[in-house]
């Protein structure tokens, strides 16, 4: 692999791990603002970190579009609907239903099968 090809995978693991954990911290802003309101001050932190998270990774996500093509980076992009699936049972203990779990194993096949393509 040549630097112009990292480069470009080491945005997207950056950009992968700023949605999941910009997902994560809005949930949790949302779990606690049940039960302290959504003004206190640790509600309202992890929000505020949820969006930044989320806001750097939309402008990662545009820098990206540039080196891939939507074909190719769009059905790797679904990869975080697992990814988040399996932090939200590791962090926030949600837990996993059959349904999500078949799910999320036919999301990795499609991923595999267009990225053989």
């Amino acid at each position: 692999m040549t630097g112009q090809t990292i480069v470009p995978i080491a945005v997207f693991a950056i950009q992968a791990t700023a949605t999941v954990v910009g997902q994560l911290l809005l949930k949790h802003a949302m779990e606690c603002s049940r039960v302290k309101g959504f003004g206190r001050p640790p509600t309202l932190k992890f929000f505020i970190g949820g969006v930044s998270s989320l806001t750097i990774a939309f402008f990662l996500m545009i820098g990206l579009l540039q080196h891939f093509d939507l074909s190719f980076f769009y059905p790797i992009q679904g990869s975080t609907a697992v990814i988040i699936a399996i932090a939200a049972t590791i962090f926030l203990r949600e837990k996993l239903s059959p349904q999500l779990i078949i799910g999320s194993l036919l999301i990795s096949a499609g991923i595999v099968l267009v990225s053989l393509s």
